[in-house]
């Protein structure tokens, strides 16, 4: 018989996953404001709360089919990083205006956050979603 106050070890690792897709991604053309802050934007926040650093690769999944990527990056251990879909350029810069999925994959697991900044009008908003899953 256990005493109920007594917790068992934590073995499970740091939280997150290493597999994720959000499928709601639409980066406008158009933006009001200044840059680069007010440039209409989807980000995609990413907390590596393990021991190691995490290598990921990001794909773009577009409605006809085509893809974008892979995108490489890495997060280092117990970091945050934040990444502009706007910003990503090598192996080329995605098209905007299009509706698409994130696919990421990656090696040691990460806690994912979706945001967007739609700023085609003057009144704007930030919009943000957790994506993690367990």
């Amino acid at each position: 018989m256990t005493d109920e106050t007594e917790q068992e070890p934590d073995d499970e690792g740091p939280v997150g996953d290493t597999e994720w897709v959000i499928p709601g991604g639409h980066v406008p053309a158009d933006s009001t404001g200044p840059e680069p802050e007010m440039v209409s934007h989807d980000r995609l926040c990413l907390l590596n709360a393990g021991e190691k650093l995490s290598t990921a690769e990001i794909t773009l999944s577009y409605a006809d089919g085509r893809e974008a990527g892979p995108y490489l990056l890495t997060v280092a251990a117990r970091r945050v990083r934040h990444v502009r879909i706007n910003d990503l350029i090598d192996p080329y810069a995605p098209p905007l205006d299009e509706d698409y999925a994130v696919i990421l994959e990656c090696n040691e697991p990460l806690v994912v956050q979706f945001e967007r900044l739609d700023s085609r009008q003057a009144e704007n908003a930030t919009f943000s979603t957790m994506a993690y899953g367990e």
